[in-house]
């Protein structure tokens, strides 16, 4: 990579002056924790010397354009110490001020508790929960590589740097995430473990004595211990070189820190992890740096120029890959479209359309089929599962599998890794130029969850094929059937939940989760279903809405307005929602209900989210008010209330048995559906 570069401006190297910088952001990790009443400054402190090495020596990064596609990508995992990363963004110049630092933690200002992608120019994910962001740099190594791989170093040539705590390593999604990125031999990959030995009840050791450099060694990492190295500059910037030259593995750099560093009371004690340090201590400890004792957030005119000396050095950097960016002769058109994470011009037209000769066909079948005749017009498009390739839909024909013998593998085996698969889409995501979707068992999400709600919290562009969606996958029995996690996943906000009716549905579903903005889960089924006969015709404008009218009696009209009927006349006796694969079974309890004189329209809710997105008036008519409304859906009845007078739902867990026989004994059938219709008709009519 280094051949890339010529001519690039150096940060001034003036020791007494970076070591005032240096403890100007520790003042500043003090100060800003002080004045919310609240946060982490001990991390910071101890880190301090480590961001301004990273900054100023290592990241090859342009704070006057943050978001320039090969810029070096890094990510503070111990999220909790933000303040470490917000001084670095005031200081280097990404536009945060001493204001904002001084809001720290306050409503409305860009410098919250813990670092959110898209509120903070400069963070790149969301990190906080431990262990996310270090899973996260996973998939933003994996981005790196594949996209150099497709497009060539001329336009993807970066690296990832991570910093990473005792509680990222403690948390079971690193293990995973660690094990993936050392099988895949992801180079590019520089992780800083912070080995402070404290945590928020006192001593690591009370939970944990972990042989890190062996367990890393285990996994197939590059490591080399520092040990009480955390105040060398020079030290940590030559490890941190030599990490970064390892093409061939992921690295990790040790360094025994000392929290709360060079506090006289405070330092090595929990004390100094999440609390602010009392005004006293904090005048102790300034005094001891040399910065002065009463003034908060002091920044001398020097050490500020010292740091916006990294933008004329970032400036360069990006004028030469803009050289040769302009100079690259690939295929821009594929490229652009990867970066924004869409499809090339008129990609949709590729998607299939089904008929009711084509069914019957489970919709994690047609996720596939959508796959297939889209994928060669999708240019960023990786998928992956945990460890259920073709059970998922993910099995993309053409597609070779991610290695480092083929980086340029559009199939990630995630192995029987759901946390690590989650966080590791996300990093995807947000690294640009990939469109990743990871496939798993509904049931599964659970596993997924926390990385689910980050990736929600941060709207990145990822896609969840989750199948063997309700207790109709039958004989694997209660533990494999989900019945509370689409209630769990549609009370998040921020996820777009797809349940689609058929396979019509299921690539309009897709067509979505390409075109719009943030995450989107599909909600498939394993058992077949039929194509139904409406969806080619309707799902393309239907399921944009989230729901539309499916099937109606006969002779009937809707007006504009909601009402029904010739002139208003309410004619409509019962509406049937369903949603996913209980749409066809709600179209067969309309034809029983029809045969009887009952009057029922039969309406598919594929999405919830994007129905409450419609305008009242589309609401209204696809649900008029005044008429009994029934919902039937394979899952908890949780949540129903808004949309339903009453629910034919499961609320108890399943049973194992072939599916259909899970369903008909919990009253998915025809008739059930057609009796509690009548009792709601019946009960309607007695109020």
């Amino acid at each position: 990579m280094s051949g890339h570069f010529h001519d690039i401006p150096e940060v001034p190297r003036d020791a007494a002056l970076e070591q005032l910088g240096v403890d100007v952001i520790r003042g500043l990790a003090m100060d800003a924790p002080r004045a919310a009443n609240a946060g982490h400054p001990g991390t910071a402190m101890a880190l301090a010397p480590l961001a301004h090495v990273l900054f100023t020596r290592v990241l090859r990064h342009d704070p006057s354009e943050p978001h320039w596609p090969d810029r070096d990508r890094f990510v503070l995992s111990n999220g909790h110490a933000s303040i470490l990363l917000y001084a670095m963004l005031y200081l280097t110049g990404y536009g945060l001020t001493l204001d904002d630092l001084r809001a720290f933690r306050q409503w409305g200002s860009l410098t919250p508790g813990h670092p959110e992608a898209g509120h903070t120019v400069g963070v790149e994910v969301t990190t906080g929960p431990l262990g996310q962001g270090f899973a996260n740099g996973v998939g933003l190594g994996i981005a790196e590589r594949w996209l150099r791989s497709r497009f060539s170093p001329e336009v993807c040539d970066h690296h990832t740097y991570v910093i990473a705590g005792d509680g990222c390593l403690e948390e079971g999604i690193s293990h995973e995430a660690a094990s993936l990125a050392g099988h895949l031999r992801l180079g590019r990959l520089v992780y800083i473990y912070d080995d402070n030995h404290i945590s928020i009840d006192g001593p690591t050791e009370l939970a944990y004595t972990d042989n890190v450099p062996e367990r890393f060694a285990a996994y197939g990492w590059g490591v080399e211990n520092l040990g009480e190295a955390a105040n060398d500059v020079d030290v940590l910037e030559a490890a941190l070189l030599r990490a970064r030259a390892d093409e061939d593995r992921p690295s990790l750099v040790i360094v025994r820190s000392h929290i709360g560093y060079p506090s006289p009371e405070l330092t090595d004690t929990a004390k100094a992890h999440g609390d602010p340090f009392p005004p006293e201590e904090i005048r102790r400890t300034k005094a001891l740096l040399g910065l002065p004792p009463d003034e908060a957030f002091w920044v001398p005119d020097a050490v500020l120029d010292l740091y916006r000396a990294c933008i004329p050095r970032g400036q360069a950097f990006r004028a030469a890959w803009e050289a040769r960016f302009a100079g690259w002769t690939g295929d821009r058109a594929r490229w652009d479209a990867a970066q924004a994470g869409r499809g090339l011009a008129g990609w949709a037209d590729k998607l299939p359309v089904f008929t009711p000769d084509d069914g019957p066909m489970a919709t994690r079948q047609a996720i596939k089929a959508a796959l297939d005749a889209t994928s060669e017009v999708l240019p960023g498009l990786v998928v992956g599962s945990a460890d259920l390739t073709g059970n998922t839909g993910m099995a993309v024909e053409g597609f070779v599998a991610q290695s480092a013998e083929r980086p340029d593998g559009a199939l990630v085996h995630y192995g029987v890794r759901e946390h690590a698969m989650g966080a590791v889409l996300t990093g995807l995501a947000m690294h640009g130029g990939v469109l990743p979707v990871g496939g798993t068992f509904f049931v599964f999400s659970d596993y997924m969850r926390g990385a689910v709600r980050v990736a929600a919290l941060s709207q990145a562009h990822a896609v969840y094929s989750w199948t063997h969606d309700s207790v109709g996958l039958g004989e694997d029995g209660p533990t494999h059937q989900p019945v509370e996690q689409l209630a769990a996943m549609r009370a998040m906000p921020g996820l777009r939940v797809i349940r689609p009716a058929d396979a019509n549905e299921t690539a309009q579903a897709w067509r979505l989760a390409v075109e719009l903005d943030g995450p989107t889960a599909l909600v498939l089924s394993r058992q077949k279903l039929p194509v139904l006969e409406a969806t080619a015709r309707l799902a393309p404008e239907g399921v944009p809405r989230g729901g539309y009218v499916l099937a109606e009696p006969a002779s009937f009209s809707t007006g504009p307005d909601g009402s029904t009927g010739p002139d208003g006349q309410r004619d409509l006796d019962v509406v049937l929602i369903g949603t996913g694969s209980e749409v066809a079974l709600c179209l067969a309890a309309a034809d029983l209900l029809s045969a009887a004189g009952v009057a029922t329209r039969v309406v598919s809710l594929p999405s919830w989210e994007l129905f409450a997105d419609q305008e009242e008036p589309y609401r209204r008519q696809v649900l008029p008010d005044g008429v009994p409304r029934l919902a039937v859906e394979a899952a908890s009845s949780f949540g129903w209330e808004r949309y339903a007078d009453a629910v034919v739902a499961v609320d108890r867990f399943g049973a194992s048995a072939p599916g259909e026989r899970v369903l008909a004994e919990l009253g998915f059938t025809p008739e059930h559906v057609a009796s509690r219709a009548r009792a709601l008709l019946s009960q309607a009519a007695d109020q």
